[in-house]
């Protein structure tokens, strides 16, 4: 049984939340073959994957949003990607399915969430599951203009899949399909805890500890700020935390989620496996705002309603008024199922099932 999972390279969000659920796939059937298709690092995918084999097809499948950094986005130039994609696709489709034929193997494809996944699966006929909390509709209607199209585009593509894993806290995804709703699709630590915390040389005291986190294309902070907040330790993979007398550095291939358990807060933009990992590990969420993405109020509601947080301006982030000394607001409902990744896969077990592939 090959698991063909196309695999969206905006950020690195889509794929910590395909690692995670292929881990819980591996551990229920290990003899199944994985291949993520990507454009994303392989220090990466072998960093969130683990001990779990896998295979890298190296192929770019959508744009997303193109940004400068973790809080803006640029419309211009992510119009004129997508139009270079456009022009790509059809000999990246022709030279993967043509991949897929010669591996001869029972196939089912996974999306995240990649709209030209559903053109490789009816090329090979075979199979398509997304695994998503949005689709590029729901970002590039908003913008209007020329992103109308491609929004249309993006929808009539995800209406031809097979089955909807719907994550949580998504956007709307009338797609028109079989839907299972999940819980928290995070994955989960690997190492030790109490030798990491040694390592870094934390105080005992979680709540004394913070994560700075922005995703795949980081922010940077000026260090300097760190010194407003003497009484507690951050930690990040940003180099310039070195300099603070209260600042750690995190090595490159150290998953943000080991040090979870290790933080009471989490300083991050709105990102969904940023959410998914720090309620799972229940740590506080100081989300900052960003504009321009539709993502993003969606997840500060979801955050309001399911986690414990507190919401900064971005002017609140460069001045350094991080409200770590206030109490975290409670969340308006309860916490959000932890079972996603198994349920997740179980799901993906059960539909291969039923269309006969094992």
């Amino acid at each position: 049984m090959l698991i063909h999972a196309c695999v969206s390279a905006h950020g690195f969000g889509h794929g910590s939340r395909t690692a995670a659920v292929l881990t819980a796939l591996h551990e229920r059937f290990p003899h199944w073959r994985l291949v993520l298709s990507t454009a994303l690092p392989p220090a990466f995918l072998a960093t969130a994957l683990g001990p779990v084999p896998f295979e890298i097809r190296p192929c770019s499948w959508d744009v997303g949003m193109l940004q400068a950094d973790a809080l803006g986005s640029d419309p211009d130039a992510t119009l004129e990607a997508l139009e270079q994609l456009e022009r790509r696709l059809p000999q990246q489709i022709a030279r993967e399915a043509a991949w897929l034929r010669a591996q001869e193997q029972p196939l089912l494809l996974l999306g995240d969430v990649p709209p030209a996944a559903a053109l490789l699966a009816e090329q090979v006929g075979a199979p398509l599951i997304w695994l998503a909390s949005f689709g590029w509709e729901a970002i590039y209607r908003p913008l209007g203009g020329a992103f109308t199209a491609w929004a249309e585009r993006c929808e009539q593509l995800y209406r031809r899949g097979d089955l909807l894993l719907q994550c949580p806290l998504a956007l709307p995804m009338a797609w028109g399909l079989p839907t299972r709703p999940l819980g928290l699709t995070a994955g989960e630590p690997r190492l030790d805890a109490g030798e990491l915390a040694r390592q870094l040389a934390l105080p005992a005291d979680r709540q004394r500890c913070v994560l700075l986190s922005f995703g795949g294309l980081g922010l940077r902070l000026d260090p300097g700020l760190l010194s407003l907040w003497p009484d507690w330790t951050f930690l990040g993979h940003d180099p310039a935390l070195a300099s603070a007398a209260n600042g750690r550095v995190l090595p490159a291939d150290l998953r943000p989620l080991e040090v979870m358990r290790l933080c009471g807060r989490l300083i991050t933009k709105p990102g969904y496996s940023s959410f998914c990992e720090a309620m799972g590990q229940n740590v506080g969420i100081h989300a900052v705002h960003r504009v321009g993405f539709a993502e993003a109020p969606v997840l500060e509601q979801a955050l309001q309603r399911h986690g414990h947080h507190r919401l900064l301006s971005q002017r609140d982030l460069q001045a350094g008024r991080w409200q770590l000394d206030q109490p975290l607001h409670r969340p308006t409902h309860g916490p959000l199922p932890p079972d996603g990744t198994r349920a997740a896969a179980a799901a993906i077990a059960a539909f291969a099932a039923e269309r006969g592939l094992v």
